[in-house]
C-alpha cells in the first residue's frame, strides 16, 4: 500500500456522485468503473490529494446474496480518484451485478453482462448506438429510455462532452432556431486537465446518463469534441502548432480515460490512446470498434463542404495504415454470421449541395463533407472492396456525429464519376442524444435536398434519439428511435423508421 494512503476515509457528501459504469466486456469478465468525487465541480472532485482504497463486489444476483468476485482497488489522485477494475474468471453470456464501497459509503448498484464464449451459437443480440450529448442543448432524456431497453451493450460513438464555453444566460440558438435556456456549461472553452475533468463531472452528474451506464456495459469511442471540434491527428481547427496541440490532446485523453470504463491497455501514453479493438459475440457477431480521429490525414479544402476534387481520391487514410491492416485482416478472417463496423463519422458519399435558390431541392454543385469518409475516397474504396471480397452481405456500418438519423446503402463511389451502382453494405447513422436541441423533423430544406440528390439514402430526420439494432441469424433490424423533445422534461419515445437487412443480401428493406 502507498505510504500516503488515506486510511479510514470519511466524506461530508456522497463520494459516488458520478455513478458507476461497466464496459469492454469479455467472455469471462468486464471493466468496472467509478470515480470518487463528493464535490464533483471542485478541483479533484473535492477529494484530498491522497490515494484511497475502494472495495468492489460482483454478484450473481441483484440482492448480492451470491458474491462471485470481490477485491480492493486504489483510487489515485493522479487519475482523479477514478477506479478501473478488470474482472475476470466469470461465466460467459450471463448478467452480473456490481457495486463499490469506500469508508462507510456505498455506490449505486450496476448491472453488466459477459460475452458469449468464443464460437458459441448465439441466436439473438440487441444493442444501442448513441452519442453527441451536448449538455447545454438538451436534456439526456434518450439515455433514460436506453436504460430501460433490454439490450446487451451500448456503442457510444463519441462526443461524450463538448469543449465549448458556457453560452451565457438566456436563450440559445441551435439549427437556426432559438430555444429557451435548458442548462449551462461551467466556465469557458476547456484546455487544461482540470477543465476537462470538471466538464466530464458536469456531464456525468446527469441522472439519466448515470442510469444508462448502470444498466448495461458500454463500448466507448471518442470523436472530436472530447478534444476539440474536428481535430485530425496532430492538427486542430485553429492552426495551433502540432507540438502545442499535443499537450491539449494529452490532457483531454487523460481526462477521457479517467471517466470511462476502459481497460488498462487504453491508458494514454502521452497524447495517444489505443482505442480501436474488436469483440466477438459467439458465432453471431464480430464487432470492430474503429478510431477515425487519431490517425487520419488532415481534412482537405479547409475542412468544408466541397466538390470531390482529385485530392479526395489520393492515397490518404482516415484510419491510418496499421488500423486499416487490422480491420481488413479481421474482416478477411471473420467467420461470424454478421460483422459490425462501429465508428464515428458517415461512410455514405452524401451529396450535401446547397440549393441554388430558396425552396429548391435540387440543382447546384454537388458538395461533400471533408470531415467524413468522402474526404478519404481511396480509403473508402479499400474498405468497400474488402467487404465485397470477404464479407458479402453480412457487414453493417454504424456511425454518428451528424446530429440526425440517416439510413442508407453503401455503393462504391456512389454519386462520383464511374460509380458502379452495386450495393456492398449498409449504414445506420445514429442521431444525437441532445446536440441540435429538439430539431426540425424530416421536412426541412436540408432533408428534402439530401433525399432528392442521394437515391441510396433511405431515410433521414433531424430529431434526437438513438439507434436500436436487433440481430438474429437471418436478419438485422435497425430502429431509428426518436424523442419528440429534449428542451423540456418528459420527451416521448417513438420509432421513426425501421429497416431490415437479410443475411447474405446487402441492402436496406423497409420493416
Amino acid at each position: 500500500m502507498p505510504r500516503n494512503l488515506l486510511a479510514n476515509p470519511r466524506f461530508g457528501a456522497d463520494p459516488f456522485t458520478l455513478g458507476v459504469a461497466s464496459g469492454d466486456p469479455a467472455s469471462d469478465g468486464f471493466v468496472l468503473w467509478t470515480r470518487l468525487a463528493p464535490r464533483p465541480l471542485e478541483p479533484l472532485g473535492g477529494m484530498e490529494p491522497r490515494p484511497v482504497a475502494v472495495r468492489w463486489e460482483v454478484a450473481g444476483d441483484a440482492r448480492f446474496q451470491t458474491l462471485v468476485a470481490q477485491g480492493e482497488a486504489l483510487a489515485h489522485p493522479e487519475l482523479a480518484h477514478s477506479v478501473h477494475v478488470e474482472v475476470a474468471g466469470l461465466a460467459p453470456d450471463r448478467p452480473y451485478w456490481y457495486r463499490f464501497r469506500v469508508g462507510r459509503e456505498e455506490s449505486a448498484v450496476g448491472r453488466t453482462r459477459t460475452l458469449p464464449a468464443p464460437g458459441a451459437r448465439v441466436e439473438r443480440l440487441r444493442f444501442v448506438a448513441a452519442g453527441c450529448q451536448h449538455y447545454e442543448q438538451g436534456l439526456f432524456t434518450a439515455w433514460r429510455h436506453i436504460a430501460q431497453e433490454p439490450v446487451d451493450f451500448v456503442f457510444h460513438y463519441g462526443d461524450y462532452i463538448y469543449e465549448s464555453a458556457d453560452h451565457g444566460a438566456g436563450p440559445f440558438k441551435a439549427n437556426g432556431r432559438t430555444y429557451d435556456e435548458v442548462r449551462r456549461h461551467v466556465g469557458g472553452e476547456i484546455y487544461t486537465l482540470d477543465d476537462y475533468r470538471r466538464r466530464y463531472a458536469l456531464y456525468k452528474s446527469d441522472p439519466d446518463l448515470q442510469a444508462a451506464h448502470a444498466a448495461v456495459p458500454f463500448w466507448m469511442s471518442f470523436d472530436d469534441h472530447e478534444v476539440d471540434n474536428n481535430w485530425a491527428s496532430d492538427f486542430d481547427q485553429d492552426g495551433t502548432p502540432p507540438e502545442a496541440f499535443a499537450f491539449r490532446r494529452a490532457m483531454a485523453m487523460q481526462a477521457y480515460y479517467e471517466h470511462m470504463p476502459l481497460r488498462r491497455s487504453a491508458m494514454p501514453q502521452g497524447s495517444h490512446m489505443q482505442m480501436y479493438r474488436g469483440a466477438r459475440y459467439g458465432d453471431l457477431l464480430h464487432a470492430f470498434v474503429l478510431d477515425t480521429r487519431q490517425y487520419r490525414d488532415d481534412q482537405l479544402y479547409g475542412d468544408t463542404l466541397a466538390p470531390l476534387g482529385p485530392e479526395a481520391f489520393a492515397q490518404r487514410s482516415i484510419m491510418g495504415a496499421a488500423q486499416e491492416r487490422w480491420l481488413y485482416d479481421g474482416l478477411a478472417a471473420s467467420d461470424t454470421r454478421w460483422n459490425l463496423i462501429a465508428h464515428q463519422v458517415m461512410v455514405m458519399n452524401l451529396d450535401q449541395r446547397k440549393s441554388p435558390a430558396p425552396g429548391a431541392v435540387a440543382g447546384g454543385t454537388p458538395t461533400y463533407s471533408m470531415d467524413q469518409w468522402p474526404g478519404y475516397m481511396a480509403n473508402r474504396r479499400r474498405l468497400l472492396d474488402c467487404i465485397d471480397t470477404h464479407c458479402k452481405g453480412n457487414v453493417v456500418n454504424v456511425t454518428g456525429d451528424a446530429h440526425r438519423h440517416y439510413a442508407g446503402d453503401l455503393l462504391q463511389d456512389e454519386g462520383a464519376p464511374g460509380a458502379e451502382g452495386k450495393v456492398i453494405s449498409s449504414e445506420f447513422l445514429a442521431t444525437s442524444i441532445a446536440s441540435g436541441a429538439d430539431g426540425k423533423g424530416d421536412d426541412d430544406a436540408y432533408s428534402r435536398q439530401v433525399r432528392a440528390d442521394n437515391p441510396f439514402l433511405k431515410a433521414t430526420t433531424d430529431k434526437r434519439g438513438y439507434l436500436l439494432c436487433d440481430i438474429i441469424r437471418k436478419e438485422w433490424t435497425g430502429d431509428l428511435k426518436v424523442v419528440d423533445k429534449v428542451t423540456k422534461p418528459g420527451g416521448k419515445l417513438s420509432t421513426y423508421a425501421r429497416f431490415i437487412i437479410e443475411n447474405g443480401r446487402p441492402g436496406l428493406n423497409r420493416g
